[in-house]
């Protein structure tokens, strides 16, 4: 899966860098979103197949914090990003004239330089506050990498404030961004069904459903372990929802995007062209 996930996103970010086809804000977006997911799979997975195959369950201390810190501001950018790519699906949809001459380029670069710094900044903040505590508990970390939860627990002093600081960042960053994609699509909805043609509804629906089954799963997951009070019976389900958006989630994408995409879909047939006729040649 985790070979799958490479290839899959690998092709993704190739098939948009030279096909002229792709070079839009919505796959401008959907490269940055396969880049973040193979920096995010990157991050856990090849120490995880290490812990299961090798049996190789150690790690040092600076090591567990740089894959958790790479992972949280990987994570939180995402958030952020899908936020942006509904705001693209918005424009388009609901403001098709002005549609190129609002998303430029440079405004496309901004918004998702924004997602990075802003993840950045808050996720550094967070970091730097535990860093400064004494870890002296248990060196035993019940999950399969170094997440904030399991993590805390190692410190052995009080903790209720960064407890508190991290419900309180997840709280903003995934509502802030779930907020801005409902309205988006409250306003895409009400749009669409004032298009008097069923072929037109179906047309404009269908450029939002690989982007709506994106976040429907990424959203969900992370609330569930991030927004929900954490509890040692919770543990077992927050690891499988963690597989969701470390696994599962960065190799569906590649597939939702491109099987329900005809563009994308012509875009692979005329590399697979290009490149019969390389080898014809």
């Amino acid at each position: 899966m985790y070979t799958l996930t490479l290839l899959g996103n690998g092709l993704v970010i190739i098939l948009i860098e030279i096909n002229h086809r792709l070079k839009t804000p919505m796959y401008y977006f959907l490269k940055n979103l396969s880049w973040l997911e193979i920096i995010i799979t990157t991050t856990v997975t090849p120490k995880m197949l290490s812990l299961l195959i090798l049996q190789d369950n150690t790690m040092s201390f600076f090591a567990c914090a740089l894959q958790g810190y790479i992972y949280f501001v990987a994570g939180t950018s995402e958030v952020l990003l899908l936020a942006a790519m509904s705001v693209d699906r918005y424009m388009a949809i609901c403001n098709p004239l002005r549609y190129t001459s609002i998303m430029r380029t440079q405004v496309c670069q901004l918004m998702v330089l924004s997602c990075w710094l802003c993840s950045f900044f808050s996720i550094t903040i967070s970091m730097v506050l535990k860093a400064g505590l004494p870890f002296c508990g248990s060196n035993v970390i019940d999950h399969f990498f170094c997440d904030s939860g399991p993590m805390l627990e190692m410190i052995c002093s009080d903790i209720h404030l960064l407890r508190a600081l991290d419900l309180a960042l997840s709280c903003f960053t995934l509502l802030s961004s779930v907020s801005v994609t409902t309205v988006s699509y409250i306003c895409i909805i009400v749009t669409v069904m004032r298009i008097p043609s069923a072929k037109g509804r179906k047309k404009a629906f269908s450029t939002c459903s690989s982007h709506i089954t994106v976040t429907s799963l990424y959203y969900g997951s992370s609330m569930f372990i991030y927004i929900k009070p954490a509890g040692k019976t919770s543990m077992d389900f927050n690891k499988v929802a963690t597989v969701l958006n470390t696994v599962v989630t960065p190799l569906l994408n590649p597939v939702i995007y491109t099987f329900r995409n005809k563009v994308v879909k012509e875009a692979v047939r005329d590399a697979i062209g290009t490149m019969q006729a390389g080898f014809r040649k």
